[in-house]
């Protein structure tokens, strides 16, 4: 969600570069890439897997696709995804591509572990987002959309694995979804996500049949956050620390933390290489980057300012060609409004409809649950 603790980031010193700490593999085989990656295209289905109805949905039909996407820096990598379909889905019938919050280091945090586990702990996919479209009769497409690496705050990354994701689902006949027309929608983290995929699929995914994208509480400058946030103690840091990790594990050789770290830095590192949102929140709560860091000049470091605008949706010069529906708090602390404004003012002026909701909530979070209704609202009249 938030990239604030890239200040302890820098360009490698001379020498070896030291590789990022990697979350701890998954034993499940199905998650295992296979080794001709680079003989398939973004979308190839490589594995496919029926699954048990997930926890709180009565009698919607789960299948899981391991896909072949693309990581931040253009190499093949293969990601997961897991499609709902309820009792009432037609064939051909609307497909909602929804962006969950996944505020993580580890790979048990995704939700394809998540919403068929009952573990207190860990993200819940299961959320009022996918509930109301599922009771509609729409298929609900969930993509891993932080990759095989749990690349938290790699946003550019979540949008590309989406559409790789809808090109999977559709393309899986069994599913009899090639006819669909697709909604995309999200919130913070998972809302990051979905608004990339409305602003890559022109070029990145152009014959996905996308018809409007509902988002809300997006983070559209990471930079903007990091100079806010990253400088002084915030409740939050747990989560700006992981973003800065998980953009660490995209771009090893150009952000390498290790060196930058202190020992506390190092240990509080270690401690949440494979942590979910709870414990992400309680270990770093308080903390901030020069606590952490050995040399706190370095928030200023060209690689880190590089890879910050990189994943900023306000300074990507691409727009969404489908019309827009945004959303969030007008007093939220955790992300920069500003930035919201100026992206939206912008796509408005380059020709993409958008239409914009300021909740009557204070913060965050109570933002999601009060704009998601209408969003899906908005995307009916687009999905038919």
């Amino acid at each position: 969600m938030v990239a604030c603790a890239l200040a302890i980031g820098s360009a490698a010193p001379a020498g070896a570069v030291p590789m990022p700490e990697m979350p701890t593999p998954l034993a499940d085989h199905f998650y295992v890439s296979p080794g001709n990656l680079a003989d398939h295209q973004p979308g190839d289905i490589l594995k496919s897997r029926k699954m048990p109805t997930p926890l709180g949905l009565i009698g919607v039909q789960a299948t899981q696709l391991q896909f072949r996407t693309t990581d931040s820096t253009g190499h093949p990598i293969a990601a997961v995804a897991t499609i709902l379909v309820p009792p009432n889905h037609k064939p051909g019938g609307p497909v909602l591509s929804y962006g969950a919050i996944i505020n993580s280091l580890g790979l048990e945090c995704a939700p394809s572990h998540t919403m068929f586990d009952s573990v207190p702990d860990r993200d819940d996919a299961v959320t009022v987002g996918m509930n109301l479209p599922l009771q509609m009769g729409w298929a609900v497409v969930i993509a891993d959309h932080l990759g095989p690496r749990s690349a938290y705050g790699a946003a550019r990354l979540g949008g590309q694995i989406t559409l790789d994701s809808i090109r999977a689902a559709q393309g899986y006949e069994p599913l009899h979804l090639d006819h669909s027309k697709v909604g995309l929608t999200g919130y913070s983290g998972g809302g990051m996500a979905a608004a990339w995929a409305a602003a890559l699929a022109p070029t990145y995914a152009p014959e996905v049949p996308i018809v409007g994208a509902a988002i809300g509480g997006v983070p559209m400058n990471l930079q903007t956050m990091a100079d806010v946030l990253g400088r002084n103690a915030h409740p939050a840091f747990g989560l700006a620390f992981a973003a800065a990790i998980g953009l660490e594990r995209e771009y090893p050789d150009m952000l390498p933390m290790q060196s930058a770290l202190n020992a506390e830095g190092r240990k509080l590192r270690h401690a949440i290489n494979n942590a979910c949102t709870r414990d992400l929140l309680i270990m770093g709560a308080g903390q901030s980057a020069p606590r952490l860091a050995n040399d706190f000049s370095l928030f200023d470091a060209p690689n880190t300012h590089k890879i910050l605008a990189e994943n900023s949706l306000e300074k990507y010069d691409g727009k969404p060609n489908v019309p827009v529906f945004e959303w969030h708090s007008p007093t939220d602390v955790l992300i920069p409004v500003d930035a919201i404004t100026r992206t939206m003012k912008r796509w408005r002026a380059e020709g993409t409809p958008v239409n914009q909701m300021l909740t009557p909530s204070p913060d965050h979070l109570s933002a999601a649950v009060i704009g998601m209704p209408q969003a899906i609202q908005f995307l009916s009249q687009h999905m038919g």
